[in-house]
């Protein structure tokens, strides 16, 4: 048979959770049945709206707002603090029940995963009425609901999880694109974020029809390699599998959370210079070279993208691994304020082991982020200069020697 993707999303988690624990402790108001909302501190910076109820929903308040904006929107609005130890707790009991029914599972954030019902068809029936069934049984288990998306692709089930909620589950196989998903405003569609969409209305595409019908060569034009992908998932295509266990679990990271959001590629690579620094330092210290780099970007909006790339050849250097992160950036920005970044290097190997170079690791040492080609091995130069800064920072402290790119933003 054809291959069936569940995508399994709890409903607005992080106020669920809360809600469940309050109730667990005595509290006669369950959060989910008034307006309310998940936040932090309204004196602090990170003073945004992680999650709503839906009669909170119902005054405009949106996730990722200011809080005092919501409360200008509905004055007597209940806010609660997140509790993220109880969410992860919460989490893991999820992930440890669907892999019961079902194997094959790839978690993608705290709250949501995608199935691969295909492996288990034969056992539990036709994919409707068993994710009904699914999302019951976490209802009668766990006292939550989920949405559930039904597809043969996983942006497809993606977006039919998103669909109308709560508690529901709905269907968007390719064949019903053209009815279920193209009428809908572009600003729907996975991964076409606000800066995207402003773009795309300056071309006068304002469905995700209008962008499944555009040329192709037209949105790379404009939105580069995401104008390519965001006409992918308009038309349904996406190839990508359900990954139940990482390829290679070894690996060697560092994020960052911004005091400001970044606005322009300028902040952004600062920090991104920042963190390969780190991460870079890391790699040496423990003898090791990386045969991939990622990069990470958490929105203001709090969504979540990532992209990563296989190296020809394994590197630990500053200026490699920084000029691979910026541009993973270039191909994943689309313009929205950026709340966090991060860098992640994988596929680890010892120093020591040898390599196969070829004849363009061999010419090429450029550190340009914007060149086409970026370097694949430092010189022998730039080597003893990683170790001196390497070794004066071991001695004297991280801030003991810092580039003067970073000289005044040491606040990153």
């Amino acid at each position: 048979m054809d291959r069936i993707i569940f995508h399994i999303d709890v409903n607005s988690a992080y106020l669920s959770w809360s809600a469940l624990d309050e109730l667990s402790k005595g509290r006669d108001t369950d959060l989910r049945e008034i307006p309310s909302i998940i936040g932090g501190d309204i004196e602090k910076r990170h003073g945004v709206v992680l999650a709503k109820s839906i009669p909170a929903k119902a005054f405009g308040i949106v996730t990722g707002e200011p809080i005092v904006n919501a409360f200008r929107k509905c004055p007597h609005l209940v806010l609660h603090p997140p509790d993220h130890s109880l969410y992860h707790q919460r989490s893991e009991q999820l992930m440890d029940f669907l892999s019961g029914i079902c194997p094959d599972i790839e978690q993608v954030s705290v709250d949501e995963c995608y199935m691969d019902y295909t492996s288990v068809a034969a056992r539990y029936g036709k994919p409707f009425p068993a994710a009904v069934a699914i999302k019951d049984s976490i209802y009668e288990k766990f006292g939550y609901t989920v949405n559930i998306g039904i597809s043969d692709r996983k942006v497809l089930a993606k977006m039919a999880s998103d669909f109308k909620k709560p508690n529901l589950v709905h269907t968007l196989y390719a064949e019903e694109i053209r009815e279920k998903m193209w009428p809908l405003p572009v600003s729907s569609l996975y991964m076409c974020g606000r800066s995207s969409v402003e773009t795309l209305r300056k071309l006068e595409i304002i469905s995700i029809g209008d962008l499944a019908a555009t040329d192709p060569c037209i949105l790379a034009s404009h939105l580069k390699s995401h104008g390519t992908l965001l006409w992918e998932y308009a038309n349904g295509i996406d190839e990508s599998e359900v990954i139940t266990e990482p390829t290679d679990l070894k690996g060697i990271g560092n994020s960052i959370t911004l005091k400001e959001d970044a606005l322009t590629k300028e902040d952004a690579c600062r920090a991104l210079l920042r963190l390969a620094e780190s991460v870079a330092g890391r790699l040496r210290a423990s003898h090791q070279s990386a045969g991939m780099v990622s990069t990470e970007i958490k929105y203001s909006t709090f969504r979540r993208v990532s992209h990563q790339l296989t190296l020809p050849t394994p590197v630990q250097s500053t200026d490699i691994i920084y000029a691979h992160a910026c541009h993973l950036f270039d191909e994943l920005w689309d313009g929205s304020p950026i709340r966090l970044l991060g860098i992640r290097t994988s596929r680890l190997m010892s120093e020591g082991e040898p390599v196969q170079l070829s004849l363009f690791d061999m010419g090429n040492t450029s550190t340009d982020a914007a060149s086409p080609i970026t370097p694949a091995i430092p010189s022998t130069k730039q080597q003893k200069l990683d170790q001196a800064l390497d070794s004066i920072r071991k001695k004297y402290g991280a801030d003991s020697i810092v580039r003067g790119s970073l000289l005044h933003h040491k606040d990153i």
